[in-house]
């Protein structure tokens, strides 16, 4: 999969750019504050309908524009598709495939497929659940799209839920009614989000192991990943060893009914939902120890690379490259890190990389860059030795119809 166009309309800081964009790496090279991310954030949104930057829309609409845009024609195999989506803060955004407009616009989950790898990830080792919950959440939306949909209902059932925990420690009776069937509801699709969740660890895992000791070089620990969570039959956090049986989905619905029975009235002493998936972890072990609190800043680094890269590796193995995007990470990364990132550039169908200084990026994955710059960015390749294509240089805004 590579895109091979791609257009923004008051995007961010761009009023306008129209890129065309060749299979293989493309380095986005810019002074800070240029915009190279906002394209490569662009692409991202297409993947996931969500900013790895920010947690709303609307600083994703250029500053006095009421809507964005964000257009690009996507090749998988020999296929092409054009894929459109509008931005619209405080409303529905609009999405269309092929120029026809989807009824639902998550219904575009799964159909690019990005990996992105930026500074902001080491957050998923050192920050809060809630950054890891993010991560394990949308690839489950990219491989089994309807998932999105369970977590969607799954969270507007908690909303429901929380609301009227709220009020049943006044009103008693027919609240209590009412929340029995909540319950139901929430057990129902909890249910089902533990048991993807805790299948897409157990997939994910040998390829972290994978990818962490080739990140990390000999004489590192081994790299595992466990789940830890409100309902004790999901996990306690311990590392899932390999080919270990998973509970089904409909003994976790079940596990999750007790548990929620049993904080029924820690419940309606706080006034909100204390058992299910919105509340649990995923726990990143080395050796015996869990990463967080006990990981060094370059294991940390090594880490949230190493999880990436274990996620390009799932996603590759069920039969189709995802676009790879770093987003200006090769600088912060040390030759062993970078030796084994630049590996897997080099293999990907495309590979979008965004650098303030274009040394910094690996020679080899720097035939084709875009000079970004005054509002401008510029498409060139370079030939085998090295020297600049101007025959190929296309600024933004110039170019038509992907």
């Amino acid at each position: 999969m590579y895109l091979r166009h791609l257009q923004v309309g008051d995007f961010r800081s761009w009023e306008r750019a129209d890129l065309a964009l060749p299979p293989g790496p493309t380095v986005f090279v810019g002074r800070n504050g240029e915009g190279k991310t906002n394209l490569v954030e662009a692409v991202g949104y297409l993947a996931t309908m969500s900013s790895h930057r920010v947690s709303g829309d609307a600083p994703l609409v250029r500053h006095g524009a009421g809507q964005a845009v964000v257009r690009a024609a996507l090749r998988r195999g020999d296929r092409e598709l054009l894929v459109e989506i509008e931005i619209n803060p405080g409303k529905a955004n609009r999405v269309r495939v092929n120029r026809a407009p989807l009824p639902r616009p998550r219904e575009l989950l799964g159909l690019v497929r990005t990996v992105l790898f930026a500074p902001e990830d080491l957050s998923l080792v050192r920050g809060d659940p809630t950054e890891r919950r993010r991560f394990l959440d949308e690839l489950l939306a990219t491989r089994t799209p309807r998932l999105a949909g369970v977590r969607s209902d799954y969270d507007r059932v908690l909303k429901q839920r929380n609301a009227l925990l709220k009020t049943a420690r006044l009103a008693r009776g027919k609240a209590m009614e009412t929340l029995d069937v909540w319950d139901g509801h929430l057990t129902d699709l909890g249910g089902q989000v533990l048991a993807a969740r805790l299948r897409l660890i157990a997939d994910l895992a040998p390829h972290v192991a994978e990818s962490y000791a080739g990140v990390a070089g000999e004489g590192a620990d081994v790299a595992g990943l466990g789940y830890s969570s409100t309902v004790p039959l999901a996990g306690d956090g311990a590392a899932l060893p390999p080919d270990a049986p998973l509970p089904g989905v409909e003994e976790l619905t079940a596990a999750m009914a007790g548990r929620i029975a049993e904080r029924r009235g820690d419940e309606l002493d706080r006034g909100m939902t204390l058992v299910g998936p919105h509340r649990d972890d995923l726990v990143l072990h080395l050796g015996s120890a869990p990463a967080k609190g006990f990981a060094s800043h370059g294991e940390s680094w090594s880490l949230a690379l190493a999880l990436k890269l274990a996620t390009f590796a799932l996603l590759r193995a069920e039969g189709e490259d995802p676009v790879l995007v770093l987003d200006d990470v090769f600088a912060t990364l040390d030759a062993q890190r970078r030796s084994a990132l630049a590996a897997v550039a080099r293999s990907a169908e495309q590979t979008l990389i965004t650098a303030a200084v274009i040394d910094d990026v690996p020679a080899e994955l720097r035939l084709t860059r875009v000079e970004v710059g005054e509002g401008v960015a510029l498409v060139v390749k370079e030939s085998v030795a090295g020297e600049s294509v101007a025959g190929d240089a296309v600024p933004a805004g110039t170019g038509g119809q992907p």
